[in-house]
């Protein structure tokens, strides 16, 4: 079973890229392992005002720090080809070998609509995943081979080429999803899964659609590595804990499915209708570190061996160094 490990989530809606470059090295200082940072076109709302490119982010990471690096997650299907994702994270995983893992997911309307396609059903844009998934696995390992490859599929061409800057070992592909169709199908065609906090019960049926598919396809779930992003909410009081959420998170109590929204404005005016209330069971927000300490480990024990944690607030040193103290020593595999 592979060893925990417990990272930071560098969310790029709200912090000024060298903002996030140095709380995240600031955060690994302290005991935080790895970085997955947002790939985003859009803040979700207007309050959280950033929106800067991952792969530059991703760069100066490894210059700054020393452990994983990832985006949670990009789309390989909209805004980009998929080879040009491969390209992206095969430089990357050369120039910092061992360290990054390539995220990706099958977007969201806030940043793809961007590039004035027309934006598909759900069902659609997870087909469009996977292709992309098949490309990239192609020019990852044609590229090793010393070999070109193309593609002709129902969504992508790939004309004949390959990747001429490439590590030594291709950089591991995990699949962010919250649905257990997608779930197997990531088993069958990714090295790992990622998820975002949810319900024991949900999640444990994601990892048995994921450890299914693993297994259809000949290989061992549990070498592959499962993934979890937790949003949280913490402050030295619960009242300014509920503040930072309802402010600068308000998608974290919005109950319904959030990836046909175009615009951060739209998002703000659904923002207002947000309550307390609605972040129950889906979000911690206490000034109790052994609250949230609790609610972690829960998902330690359900079996996820990388978990990035964010805490909503500006307050981010703060919580880095009582999260540093009080929660990280108290995780037990």
């Amino acid at each position: 079973m592979p060893e925990l490990s417990v990272g930071y989530a560098a969310m790029l809606e709200q912090f000024h890229p060298t903002e996030a470059i140095a709380l995240a090295a600031y955060a690994e200082g302290k005991g935080f392992s790895g970085v997955m940072a947002a790939d985003h076109f859009q803040p979700w709302v207007p309050q959280q005002g950033q929106s800067s490119f991952v792969w530059n982010v991703l760069s100066a990471l490894g210059e700054r720090t020393r452990g994983d690096i990832g985006p949670g997650v990009t789309t390989p299907t909209f805004r980009w080809h998929p080879a040009m994702v491969a390209q992206a994270s095969a430089t990357l995983a050369a120039m910092y070998p061992g360290r990054h893992w390539l995220g990706i997911g099958s977007g969201e309307a806030l940043n793809e609509h961007i590039v004035g396609q027309y934006w598909p059903e759900p069902a659609e844009r997870i087909n469009r995943m996977f292709e992309a998934i098949e490309i990239i696995k192609k020019l990852f390992s044609a590229s090793l081979a010393g070999k070109d490859t193309k593609h002709s599929g129902q969504f992508f061409k790939l004309e004949s080429t390959r990747l001429w800057t490439m590590p030594a070992v291709a950089p591991p592909i995990l699949v962010a999803t919250a649905g257990p169709v997608t779930a197997k199908r990531a088993g069958k065609n990714a090295d790992g899964l990622i998820t975002v906090g949810a319900p024991l019960e949900k999640i444990g049926a994601l990892f048995s659609r994921f450890d299914d598919g693993a297994r259809e396809a000949g290989r061992d779930p549990s070498g592959m590595s499962k993934v979890l992003q937790l949003h949280l909410s913490w402050a030295p009081t619960t009242e300014e804990a509920m503040r930072n959420a309802l402010v600068e998170w308000p998608s974290g109590g919005m109950r319904f499915p959030k990836s046909d929204i175009r615009s951060p404005y739209e998002l703000e005016q659904m923002a207002k209708l947000v309550r307390p209330e609605d972040f129950e069971g889906r979000m911690v927000i206490d000034a109790d570190p052994d609250a949230h300490r609790a609610f972690i480990q829960r998902y330690v024990d359900l079996g996820f061996d990388r978990i990035y944690l964010h805490n909503v607030g500006r307050n981010q040193r703060e919580w880095i160094d009582v999260f540093s103290r009080d929660v990280l020593p108290n995780l037990r595999r």
